[in-house]
């Protein structure tokens, strides 16, 4: 297939809805926490991260952090149910390519995705 997608975020739908309407394009990999996507990036070549914002333990800023602190070259997609555009904005500050706020229509996913990934 090609690319490679990490999808890290604690709301067991969102990974199985992502996992679902992307598998058909590229190979997914799912993570449930901020420190499983952590680990699962320095285990696989990624491409794209898709990164929930609101996340217990370890927000989606804090993974992104440390995502740039170990110079890792991938971009980032945030996910945010959040309405505070404070988060976004701060996101996009930091170098996320993107956000898309949830929940998604599952052809808007793979559309942004697509999107992002066409850059590459």
């Amino acid at each position: 297939m090609g690319k490679t997608v990490l999808v890290v975020d604690d709301d067991a739908m969102n990974l199985r809805m992502a996992a679902h309407v992307l598998k058909k394009s590229y190979d997914v990999i799912l993570a449930d926490s901020g420190a499983e996507g952590l680990e699962k990036l320095k285990e696989n070549k990624v491409d794209l991260v898709l990164l929930d914002i609101e996340m217990p333990e370890m927000n989606g800023i804090d993974v992104f952090r440390q995502i740039l602190a170990e110079h890792v070259e991938v971009l980032v997609v945030f996910l945010t149910a959040s309405g505070d555009k404070k988060d976004v904005m701060e996101a996009i500050k930091l170098g996320a390519v993107d956000y898309i706020k949830k929940p998604f229509l599952p052809k808007d996913l793979v559309e942004r995705v697509s999107k992002v990934l066409e850059r590459v």
